[in-house]
């Protein structure tokens, strides 16, 4: 079953988030993971939520989701993102 990680980003430091930038594709490509949604433009349908940024992933498997985030390439990138962004993220499975 598909598994989707859906992230809310508030970006405090834009530098060190442009590097992790630069470095989460290849952290994705050993789990056949990919970006259906990288930062667009948002608007509010319903409700007061106002996200910054949202990224949307899509993952074959929850294991290969959970294999990304815990792999040492993402770590790396993780580290990165976490010093210079706050970050709201979940893992869903999907169809």
């Amino acid at each position: 079953m598909a598994a989707y990680v859906i992230v809310e980003v508030s970006i405090h430091d834009t530098e060190k988030y442009e590097a992790y930038k630069r470095l989460t594709p290849a952290s994705l490509a050993p789990f056949k993971g990919r970006f259906l949604v990288r930062g667009g433009k948002t608007e509010t349908l319903e409700g007061d939520w106002n996200p910054e940024r949202v990224i949307v992933l899509e993952f074959p498997t929850s294991e290969q989701a959970r294999g990304w985030w815990h792999s040492d390439a993402y770590g790396i990138a993780r580290k990165i993102r976490q010093e210079a962004a706050h970050t709201q993220m979940l893992l869903l499975e999907g169809l």
